[in-house]
């Protein structure tokens, strides 16, 4: 077992999860325009609640083989991401809801795996701020009103994503090497920062419409 018994904080850090999950999602909900939940965001539910399992273990005891444990439910996690994309296309559930709810489990996604390296000691307290670079952008749409303009699609974006996920995972590994999960988790952190940074520049020249 990699935790030493849950204590009793734990299922309110997994409802905390779900919690901001649904602040942060269901404003898009009108834009479902569908009859039922979907077999899409059916997945994605599924994997909102081993993020939820997840966000549980934050503060938790435990052990030193805790980063093999986490690393196998964030991989489902991870698998079940790219199902939910391709049950979408292929059964033309595509919403911009559904879109919303994926999105914001990625952030989450990365929050908490951004928490659980630093608990580990994989990496330094730096790495929560690729947890925390979705949430500045939104605060700082309420300072700049131009922020919160909508972006075009981006396969850069979702390839970053992904990436600052894989590099996640692989940090929380018990890597022989010294060093080795920060400079992994920096990697990551890097393509994320540039990802931001890129969409934040879009946005930038939008508001003088100088954005291509």
């Amino acid at each position: 077992m990699w935790m030493g018994g849950a204590s009793a904080w734990a299922p309110a850090k997994a409802a905390a999860m779900v919690g901001l999950w649904a602040v942060v999602s269901l404003p898009a909900l009108p834009s479902h325009g569908r009859e039922g939940l979907g077999p899409a965001n059916a997945v994605t539910l599924a994997r909102g609640v081993l993020v939820a399992a997840l966000a549980a273990t934050l503060g938790e005891a435990l052990s030193p083989m805790a980063g093999w444990g986490v690393a196998l439910a964030g991989l489902v996690a991870f698998v079940l991401d790219w199902v939910d994309g391709k049950v979408a296309r292929r059964t033309g559930w595509s919403t911009p809801f559904g879109a919303r709810l994926d999105m914001e489990l990625d952030a989450i996604t990365i929050l908490v795996l951004c928490g659980l390296a630093w608990q580990l000691g994989q990496a330094g307290a730096w790495v929560l701020l690729g947890g925390a670079l979705r949430y500045l952008f939104v605060a700082a749409s309420w300072v700049w009103p131009w922020m919160d303009h909508p972006l075009p699609p981006s396969e850069r974006r979702r390839f970053v994503c992904g990436v600052q996920i894989a590099t996640l995972l692989l940090c929380l590994l018990p890597w022989p090497v010294a060093g080795l999960s920060s400079l992994i988790a920096a990697g990551g952190l890097v393509a994320l920062v540039y990802s931001f940074a890129a969409d934040t520049w879009w946005l930038f020249r939008a508001r003088h419409g100088h954005a291509g």
